[in-house]
């Protein structure tokens, strides 16, 4: 049966995969952005500023929602001023909560539904320079285990964990050969991730074949929280 999905960050390049995955499942996928994509949508997609939590409405029941959003803010704590922390948090973990609570009362209540958060490696892996990305994102980990108690057994929530992927907001991370081999040998697998890495887990977790998992954050980093090599 086909299923309706909601992503907010729809313009983003996990985003774009996985809704070309969901599509080639036989799923539809609406996307919220704040910018114009082509293709993966087709007329499924909304540009609209939701900056300040503002989301569109929507008619219908849907049957799961995907919160892409997100920053790599990456500095040295003493560089880290309020006004960043309070951005990613706005950004993050208060734009999550406003997009769930706006598509909530649409999700079918069937114990099928699903909601999936994009947390970081950096939320359980202590890492330089990253205090406010593992502020925001220990705080949607947070937000995920708490939820899936609420929520159960009608809609699951679940949060997937990547470390660096090849996107467009992590290539400055990767731009010359230098950088890239330096963040390949850090790695267990010694690759990079890709958004089909990412949008493989968002699929997994958004269908039946997960219908009994919930309250988990699942690690795509090859092996980076947990293996030291």
């Amino acid at each position: 049966m086909s299923k309706r999905y909601i992503f907010a960050g729809a313009s983003s390049a996990m985003a774009i995969a996985t809704a070309e995955k969901i599509r080639n499942n036989g799923h539809q996928t609406i996307g919220i952005s704040r910018s114009e994509i082509a293709g993966a949508y087709d007329s499924n997609h909304i540009v609209e500023n939701y900056n300040q939590g503002s989301f569109p409405t929507l008619e219908g029941k849907f049957n799961g929602l995907v919160y892409f959003p997100g920053t790599i803010n990456l500095k040295p704590f003493g560089r880290l001023t309020t006004k960043d922390f309070q951005q990613d948090f706005d950004i993050h973990v208060m734009g999550a909560i406003s997009f769930i609570q706006t598509y909530l009362p649409l999700l079918e209540k069937d114990g099928k539904s699903s909601i999936v958060l994009i947390s970081s490696v950096a939320a359980t892996t202590g890492m330089p320079f990253h205090a406010s990305v593992s502020i925001v994102k220990s705080a949607l980990e947070g937000l995920t285990r708490s939820l899936s108690a609420e929520l159960a057994p009608h809609i699951r929530i679940n949060a997937v964990a990547p470390s660096l992927v090849n996107t467009p907001m992590g290539s400055k991370f990767i731009n010359t050969p230098e950088k890239t081999e330096a963040i390949q040998k850090r790695n267990p697998m010694q690759k990079i991730g890709s958004t089909e890495h990412i949008a493989s887990a968002i699929s997994f977790l958004m269908s039946d074949d997960a219908e009994w998992i919930t309250g988990q954050t699942i690690a795509v980093d090859g092996g980076m929280g947990k293996i030291k090599i």
